[in-house]
């Protein structure tokens, strides 16, 4: 069985080498994203492995019907970079990766004590020995009220991380689980919005979420809210993250992924020129904590998603279906 797997990292090639020869199988490493330039690679592969780089529109599924590809497994929990339905028509199988939500999870409650704590800014002052208490006092978990807005496995391990701290913790879920009772309160978007000192945002990019971030959303918030997001960017506008830091309508943001971060996140630019205006505004606010992309990456998580990647392409292949198939 043959595998082409695109936009492989460095520190995946340990995992795709264990997952190859437990699996038996053959795999061509690629290290940039699947295009329509470089679809003549999958001459002669009907199993492909991809990251979230790789836009799989229209155009791009049909060449690789075109090419005999059958089933493509993205090595990422969400999958809002492919056209599923149209992948469905062209019959070709897409599947996702999977992986425990500690790291998420840790990661997500480190970013709000950054945010609370204001640490961005006493780490600037303390790399050029300024080391004075004006403007860095913070407040205290246990006197706030933290809306956790999506209660899937990642919203729910913060869930769970929140319980040592004292905090009242409201939660939205489309399907509020038993077994967050009493660790949490369910409430409606609107009662977050309006009750909440601190938003953390764990939902998937979908019509319904896009932009829930919004002027209209913020404008019922807290005068001074503490927004968090480790999901996907495009769940908040850029442009209101903007405003809302400059009027200080947003007391804080705690960001690992922003909408248009693609072509920025996880490269090396350095010597390059940034031409996105925006982002380069809102990250030099003292007030804005945000990272690459990379609450997700840890050690652990890398080695499931890799596995995922292979076995999911290696279960199409002997046995007609995946675990994790979308479509």
């Amino acid at each position: 069985m043959k595998i082409i797997a695109f936009e492989v990292r460095n520190d995946e090639l340990e995992s795709f080498k264990k997952t190859e020869m437990e699996y038996q199988v053959e795999i061509t490493y690629v290290c940039d994203a699947l295009t329509k330039e470089n679809a003549h690679l999958l001459e002669g592969f009907e199993y492909v492995s991809i990251l979230g780089f790789s836009k799989l529109d229209k155009d791009l599924i049909d060449r690789m019907k075109v090419y005999g590809v059958k089933a493509v497994s993205t090595r990422t929990i969400g999958y809002n970079h492919i056209d599923v339905d149209y992948a469905t028509k062209a019959g070709i199988v897409i599947s996702n990766a999977n992986y425990a939500p500690n790291g998420v999870a840790d990661y997500t409650i480190m970013l709000i004590l950054m945010a609370m704590r204001n640490y961005k800014q006493a780490l600037f002052r303390g790399n050029v020995n300024d080391y004075s208490l004006a403007g860095l006092q913070g407040r205290e978990m246990r006197n706030m009220t933290i809306g956790i807005v999506g209660a899937g496995s990642i919203g729910a391990a913060v869930i769970r991380n929140l319980q040592g701290f004292g905090c009242e913790v409201l939660a939205y879920a489309g399907h509020p689980k038993k077994e967050l009772e009493g660790m949490c309160t369910f409430a409606s978007m609107d009662e977050i919005y309006e009750r909440c000192d601190i938003i953390s945002f764990h939902a998937p990019l979908t019509k319904d979420t896009y932009h829930m971030v919004n002027e209209e959303t913020l404008a019922k918030m807290k005068d001074g809210v503490i927004l968090i997001n480790t999901a996907r960017g495009s769940l908040m506008e850029l442009s209101t993250l903007i405003k809302g830091i400059e009027t200080k309508k947003i007391g804080a943001l705690g960001l690992d992924v922003i909408e248009y971060e693609e072509g920025l996140y996880h490269r090396d630019l350095r010597s390059d020129i940034i031409s996105n205006r925006d982002i380069a505004y809102l990250r030099q606010f003292p007030n804005v904590t945000m990272t690459q992309h990379m609450a997700f990456y840890t050690k652990e998580a890398v080695e499931s998603m890799v596995r995922c990647g292979v076995e999911n392409l290696w279960e199409c292949e002997k046995k007609g279906d995946c675990s994790l198939r979308i479509a």
